[in-house]
């Protein structure tokens, strides 16, 4: 179970009485998308549909439902500078008492969200692994740390899949596709035995490695005496996190890594639906 599930879990366990705010459609610039949801409970909420006067205006509505002092069961809410917003658009709002059958809905819509996440496969779990297991927990990812090490996963946050392999390479063929993978282990042979398998598939959204340069030019030179066409190597970014940040600290070469794994992910969407 991951950190939304189980908040939401425990939000649902303590309040019983809720109401379900759902975005059931925009126009123009809205602050989330449709699909999103936020839940009210008499004193806590838990969510976000925006932030702003959009969500004072559902909360306020919603808590109105719960207490049975008015309240609608829909809004249509214009997002203009005459209700203290800026961005423009509309936002329909559907609001729903939480009873049994809409908390199984919940379950289902976010076990579903669950199985359609990208995932990252990250190669070592090293400093600069950890650092970035721990940026990508944050982030509506599944991540997933592969380790040669049995010890190295030990210091893994539980947020993350931990999977122990005697021979990582073998592993990159079962990632599926959309997926990313960052290679960052303790050992250049094997980053280039994993890179060299990654390159390939065709189908994954994003390859990338730490190193520098120069490393980068010893792992192209093995994949020309290989036959590995350019174009397929050009698609591995090393160095991973660039160098508009002139910072080797594992924390500041994760957060980059991260922008840069969302940008592949956003698209690769574009590019296949």
């Amino acid at each position: 179970m991951n950190f939304l599930q189980d908040s939401l879990a425990g939000f649902l366990a303590r309040e019983y009485r809720v109401v379900i705010v759902d975005i059931t459609a925009t126009k123009g610039s809205a602050p989330r998308d449709e699909g999103t949801f936020m839940l009210v409970a008499p004193t806590e909420i838990h969510g976000t549909i925006g932030g702003g006067q959009l969500e004072y205006a559902a909360i306020e509505n919603a808590r109105k439902l719960l207490a049975d002092s008015g309240g609608e069961a829909t809004l249509d809410i214009p997002l203009g500078p005459e209700d203290g917003d800026c961005c423009g658009g509309r936002v329909a709002l559907r609001f729903t008492f939480a009873d049994e059958e809409a908390r199984r809905a919940l379950d289902r819509r976010l076990a579903e969200d669950e199985r359609l996440k990208p995932q990252v496969w990250i190669f070592g779990a090293g400093h600069v692994g950890r650092a970035l297991a721990d940026a990508l927990t944050m982030l509506p990812i599944k991540v997933f740390v592969v380790e040669a090490r049995e010890t190295a996963l030990d210091q893994l946050t539980s947020e993350v899949h931990h999977r122990f392999a005697a021979l990582p390479e073998a592993l990159v063929a079962d990632i599926p596709a959309g997926s990313a993978v960052v290679i960052v282990t303790h050992d250049h042979a094997l980053d280039f035995r994993i890179g060299s398998q990654a390159l390939q598939r065709t189908d994954l959204a994003y390859i990338g490695m730490v190193g520098s340069q120069s490393k980068r030019g010893t792992f192209l030179h093995h994949l020309d005496e290989q036959g590995v066409p350019r174009s397929a190597a050009d698609r591995l970014v090393l160095p991973i996190g660039g160098s508009a940040v002139d910072d080797k600290r594992p924390e500041v070469i994760a957060a980059m890594t991260a922008s840069e794994v969302l940008l592949a992910f956003a698209e690769w969407r574009r590019s296949n639906g």
